[in-house]
């Protein structure tokens, strides 16, 4: 069990959301310990999974009331966790392909159209203002600005360099510095290092953010947060990747 446990932590993504990090990917680890190894549960099958579960939270939001909002809560972590189990099963048995990593991305950013689509019927029900509609509308619209942005982005990069994919995988490695093997000084320092990760507002910030929102029914203010945060975030990495596309083109040049 330890063996399998060890080598579990090595398919844990390097450089995970705040969140997934230390939370759903961890127990994913200890769920993919009981069923890693069944040939019936394959990653594809996994990831069908966490979709369904995440569509279950959302109907859970639209029927609303406090007691389907803690269900959609927990079902929410549930998908994630399942999310986290699917990358980590391919990764163990050696299994990774692109057209997996392509659905488990696809399901990912539906997922997060549902669930705040659903939060903001849910949050109109109750106040009876058309606000909490647009908000959502606004944070889905500029969390989905990023995505594009980042793969128009490496597209055109390719398409001037097509080394650049290669060269931008080795950016993304990721020493590892704690987990199964360092000490407890080690783990604490990475623990508290990866709490800078919240300022980011992505997918794992929005499962805590939105679990939390649903258990202590606060539908708007979280509403509020996710529209500003996915506006700046939007925009932002939006112009940064239209800046970085320039510059590498002039260096391509002087080259």
């Amino acid at each position: 069990m330890t063996e399998k446990l060890t080598r579990l932590w090595a398919t844990k993504t390097r450089n995970d959301e705040w969140w997934s990090s230390f939370v759903t990917s961890p127990l994913a680890i200890l769920a993919n310990c009981a069923v890693v190894d069944v040939p019936w549960v394959t990653p594809n099958r996994i990831t069908a999974a966490s979709f369904l579960v995440a569509v279950a939270a959302t109907v859970s939001i639209l029927i609303g009331g406090a007691a389907w909002f803690i269900a959609a809560a927990v079902l929410i972590h549930l998908s994630h966790i399942l999310d986290c189990m699917d990358g980590q099963m391919a990764r163990y048995r050696r299994v990774s392909s692109p057209e997996g990593s392509y659905y488990d991305r696809l399901t990912d950013q539906v997922q997060v159209t549902l669930w705040f689509g659903a939060v903001s019927y849910a949050a109109f029900a109750q106040s009876a203002s058309v606000v909490p509609v647009f908000l959502a509308l606004i944070g889905i619209a500029f969390y989905g600005l990023r995505g594009y942005a980042k793969y128009v982005a490496a597209e055109i990069e390719t398409a001037c360099d097509p080394k650049y994919p290669a060269r931008m995988a080795r950016l993304k490695n990721v020493e590892t510095t704690a987990g199964l093997g360092f000490g407890l000084r080690d783990n604490w320092a990475w623990f508290l290092g990866e709490q800078r990760k919240v300022l980011a507002f992505d997918e794992g910030v929005f499962i805590f953010m939105l679990s939390a929102a649903l258990v202590f029914n606060q539908l708007i203010p979280m509403l509020w947060v996710f529209a500003a945060s996915q506006l700046f975030w939007g925009t932002y990495k939006s112009w940064q990747r239209g800046k970085n596309i320039g510059e590498n083109r002039k260096l391509a040049l002087q080259k």
